[in-house]
């Protein structure tokens, strides 16, 4: 791959902009990379493991020339960056995100890109239950898709531009209109994140009745969902505070189908139950098909 942008700031220092930082320097997408942290201690961390060519101790620094800068804090921070930004951004500079919400993101930080900079959400469909700038690596988001959100008017220059950036990182790339992927992101991750955290939680009460029996027999379905529930606070709580309806919408219909499978259960309707298994089961099977997991058997010993 070729340089695409001269200088690329990185607004929060966390996975997914320490991956980023990596993929760009493995694939020479950037003459430079700046970086900025709200917390000093993640600055410092970042200036030891030698993540970003220069960390800024302000924002505005960091932005100060480049002509990309992508806003790697969570959903609910994100208008904050983007009013502290405004003033200094380069004429012709593209602004994106990497968050997983997209209407709230276009809602809040659009009011704040003056005339003549580019705004272009995007969503990485990348990462893992860690957190903090040594959590990242190089290949995170290597055939994974990277969905960006063009905003009404967005340059196409500006947009083609970023889309080479992501596939010049790894990722296969997708359009997608805010809404729509507002819902399908609600199906495929808020919803399931939402529901790994109320199963640990119910067993969480029951292990203060059984002792340690919950966490010492973990089989392989609690397991992943502890995985799934160690994800970062802040992030998801801002998630669903702005994700609010479509992922109430997707819960109705999950609790749908639970009450639907529980009249199963309840009444030996052993039919259904295996009909229901067999087309989900499909599901899966989908996803190993299009590259987007293995079916190597894994029992929580193969990643760190």
């Amino acid at each position: 791959m070729s340089q695409i942008y001269d200088r690329v700031a990185l607004i929060g220092l966390g996975l997914i902009a320490s991956s980023m930082y990596w993929a760009v320097k493995r694939a020479g997408l950037a003459g430079e990379v700046t970086g900025f942290a709200r917390s000093e201690t993640t600055r410092e961390t970042a200036r030891r493991i030698g993540l970003c060519d220069r960390v800024c101790d302000t924002v505005q620094e960091a932005v100060e020339g480049a002509d990309l800068v992508v806003l790697c804090v969570p959903v609910g921070a994100m208008e904050g960056v983007a009013q502290q930004i405004a003033p200094v951004l380069k004429p012709g500079a593209t602004v994106s995100d990497v968050g997983s919400v997209k209407r709230h993101v276009i809602e809040a930080v659009s009011a704040h890109i003056p005339e003549g900079v580019h705004f272009i959400p995007a969503h990485p469909l990348a990462g893992t239950e860690h957190s903090g700038p040594e959590s990242g690596f190089a290949e995170l988001f290597d055939n994974r898709w990277c969905l960006l959100v063009p905003v009404e008017g967005s340059d196409v220059d500006a947009i083609s531009g970023l889309r080479a950036l992501w596939e010049g990182m790894g990722s296969n790339v997708d359009e997608m209109d805010a809404d729509h992927h507002d819902l399908v992101l609600a199906v495929t991750s808020h919803a399931p994140h939402l529901i790994a955290y109320t199963m640990v939680g119910v067993a969480d009460d029951l292990r203060r009745v059984t002792d340690t029996e919950v966490i010492k027999y973990s089989a392989a379905g609690f397991r992943d969902f502890t995985r799934i529930a160690a994800s970062d606070p802040t992030m998801w709580r801002d998630v669903f505070l702005t994700n609010k309806d479509a992922t109430l919408e997707i819960l109705g219909r999950f609790t749908e189908e639970l009450f639907a499978l529980q009249r199963a259960i309840r009444t030996g309707d052993g039919e259904q139950l295996f009909d229901y298994f067999t087309r989900t089961r499909a599901i899966r099977r989908g996803i190993i098909d299009a590259g987007q997991d293995t079916d190597a058997p894994d029992f929580g010993r193969g990643k760190t």
